[in-house]
């Protein structure tokens, strides 16, 4: 199937019922259809070819849904953009990709051959040809290209295809979000350019109502879910730990079925306030761009499996391997390796990245981690997080969740100094609720964590530094600390 004529299909199951919903604009899944018709056939009457790429950096809107879905029908690939990084960003995607066309809400110095600004865009959704726009591609051949984080060295372009994209699907409905239906109302508040895109197509093939929210705020968030009844949403834990502060959390009526967690592992602490608050309705997801959003899930049941990331998805299989590639028995730590159909193709233009990626068959994810004896994965720590303190491994990660579990903490992120003695000296910063102490945060760590991970000093700040999907930038606490000076 092409994921076009999935929108096709829905169009004809669910006719007028309500597709998407932005403010007060609502469109039927007729309209949808429509819409990516009329766009689809604009962008190749504009000159594009099927396999060229095309950026699209457009805020959480219908606009950008329209986009996204107008490209798959047309053929051509979808570059994602996030409108919260910069210039010099978008600038680098565009040209590694190297992009025919980019769509976006008016931005200044964007280079491309095609440069379509919100009046432009606006006219070509209403005026393209509005006969059906059906560009078949191979299942192998790119359908999206996503790029990883850049957290060493430059991002690098993930070639996604439609079996990768139809993989996904399958796995959110069958293990994530099963029970999607008619009638629900998806709440989507995380960025569509990051996670929360990814379940459009889910609530799409199942009849449900998404409900766009162009930025998230708690308190805007907490307002929406009680108005609409909402059912379904996608967040990240930081987000998670914000809506938990905001006024009112106490009182709003919410209705949600299933709440979908990812990006970031969540803080024990963080998970039980959550739980409490909302009931056993979490489902965690975890992958990463090479994998997107698909290798394990952890079910609303499985939850009292404190800090595991769940069994892999039903169409996944994963293991833990050494430093040589073997594989290793439960509870020895070691790499998170996975494969299956939802994995890229390859990273753009860069065999030799692809190659190491994928060695021996398996992608290699770069995150460390354990299994116990019943197939339940925990993570540890990125590879390249973890420190080195006394002779001593440290995963941050650890740090982090004893310092969340602190009344008044909301974020945290531990990281390394470089020390002549110790190698890495362990240092922390947190924010939280106003009056936080910093001695009384170290104090609570130092009696809750051994010698060598308890951090020797604790810093207090209004809020971390955060990427684009809500992460927070660990190597950005750090290079702040050091350009302050800071020893401890």
């Amino acid at each position: 199937m092409q994921i076009g004529s999935l929108i096709r299909r829905s169009a004809v199951h669910y006719r007028d019922a309500p597709c998407l919903t932005e403010g007060d604009r609502t469109l039927s899944y007729r309209d949808f259809d429509a819409a990516t018709d009329r766009l689809g056939n604009a962008l190749l009457a504009a000159g594009l070819k099927p396999g060229d790429r095309v950026g699209v950096l457009l805020p959480n809107s219908i606009e950008c849904l329209i986009a996204y879905y107008a490209l798959a029908k047309a053929g051509l690939v979808r570059v994602s953009l996030n409108t919260r990084e910069t210039l010099a960003d978008h600038t680098y995607k565009l040209a590694d990709s190297g992009s025919a066309a980019v769509i976006h809400a008016g931005i200044d110095g964007l280079q491309c051959n095609l440069n379509i600004g919100p009046q432009q865009l606006g006219l070509m959704i209403e005026s393209g040809d509005p006969a059906p726009c059906a560009v078949d591609r191979s299942y192998d051949a790119p359908y999206r290209l996503g790029y990883t984080g850049g957290t060493t060295g430059r991002p690098k372009g993930v070639t996604l295809t439609t079996r990768g994209e139809l993989a996904e699907l399958s796995a959110f409905l069958t293990d994530l979000m099963p029970d999607i239906r008619p009638g629900d109302t998806f709440l989507h508040a995380a960025p569509i350019a990051h996670a929360s895109g990814a379940f459009f197509l889910p609530a799409i093939a199942r009849g449900a109502h998404s409900l766009i929210m162009p930025k998230f705020d708690a308190a805007g968030f907490l307002r929406l879910a009680e108005e609409t009844q909402a059912s379904l949403t996608f967040l990240v834990p930081t987000m998670i730990a914000m809506i938990l502060e905001a006024p009112g959390i106490d009182t709003a009526r919410l209705n949600f079925r299933r709440i979908a967690y990812g990006a970031s592992p969540i803080a024990p602490a963080l998970y039980a306030r959550a739980e409490a608050r909302f009931g056993r309705v979490f489902a965690q997801t975890y992958g990463q761009a090479e994998s997107p959003m698909v290798i394990c899930c952890l079910k609303p049941e499985e939850h009292d499996r404190v800090g595991s990331c769940g069994r892999p998805f039903t169409i996944v299989e994963a293991a833990i391997f050494d430093d040589n590639d073997r594989p290793l028995p439960p509870g020895e730590k070691g790499e998170i390796v996975c494969r299956g159909p939802q994995t890229m193709a390859c990273y753009w233009n860069r065999p030799e990245a692809t190659e190491a990626a994928f060695r021996g068959g398996w992608l290699h994810t770069g995150d460390i981690g354990t299994m116990d004896a019943d197939g339940f994965f925990y993570i540890l720590d990125r590879k390249n997080d973890m420190l080195i303190s006394g002779g001593y491994n440290v995963y941050p990660r650890e740090v982090e969740d004893v310092l969340l579990a602190f009344p008044g903490v909301v974020e945290a992120a531990v990281v390394g100094l470089p020390d002549e003695t110790f190698g890495d000296r362990v240092v922390a910063v947190v924010a939280g609720r106003a009056g936080l102490d910093a001695g009384a945060v170290l104090a609570h760590a130092k009696a809750n964590l051994a010698g060598y991970k308890a951090p020797k000093a604790v810093h207090v700040w209004p809020d971390l530094p955060k990427s684009s999907a809500n992460k927070i930038l660990r190597r950005a606490v750090r290079d702040r600390l050091v350009a302050e000076g800071v020893k401890a």
